[in-house]
């Protein structure tokens, strides 16, 4: 039997990727929509599960002492942007209150009990929720593997650290390649 895989997208919700919203990562940021969407393709193709993570705070999260007020329960913001709506039918949306995917939900033992061994996490921010999902992800001893061309920040060294920090000291698989 072939390996069992996850396709872990986070946060590509409106308040990261439009422009208004306090925490939008840039026009550069969403560059990442049209290669998520064939990593989807591909990974659904090939028999992946798909899960989404939203970003997700009450009124009053201690989150809002680092950062401005985002993704509000219920707000627009909140929401998973236009571009890969489609695809949430046909995945589990974790919502979620922490940087990590796996803080506070029931992630792990939902890809427990599918048996995944892989996971493949893309998204934004990379050295945010990105890095703190893969850092708890091989705290678990999943593979991971992150696609270069699937994650992005609002900040260019922040972005190029984590992506190191995940390959040499965390030891997921870095996809240099172009989708």
């Amino acid at each position: 039997m072939s390996e069992r895989r996850a396709v872990i997208v986070i946060d590509m919700q409106r308040g990261f990727l439009e422009p208004g919203h306090p925490l939008f990562c840039g026009e550069e940021a969403r560059g990442v929509i049209a290669p998520i969407r064939e990593l989807i393709e591909h990974e659904l193709a090939a028999g992946s599960t798909l899960f989404f993570t939203a970003d997700t705070h009450e009124p009053t999260d201690s989150e809002f002492e680092v950062f401005p007020p985002h993704c509000l329960r219920g707000s627009e913001e909140a929401q998973i942007i236009p571009e890969l709506q489609s695809y949430l039918q046909r995945g589990v949306l974790i919502q979620k209150r922490r940087y990590s995917a796996f803080f506070g939900t029931d992630l792990d033992a939902l890809l427990k009990k599918l048996r995944v061994e892989e996971l493949i996490v893309c998204g934004v921010c990379t050295d945010i929720c990105v890095l703190h999902t893969v850092a708890d992800a091989r705290n678990r001893d999943y593979r991971v593997v992150v696609p270069e061309s699937c994650v992005a920040s609002f900040d260019p060294n922040a972005h190029a650290f984590a992506l190191r920090h995940m390959e040499k000291i965390l030891g997921a698989r870095i996809l240099k390649e172009k989708r």
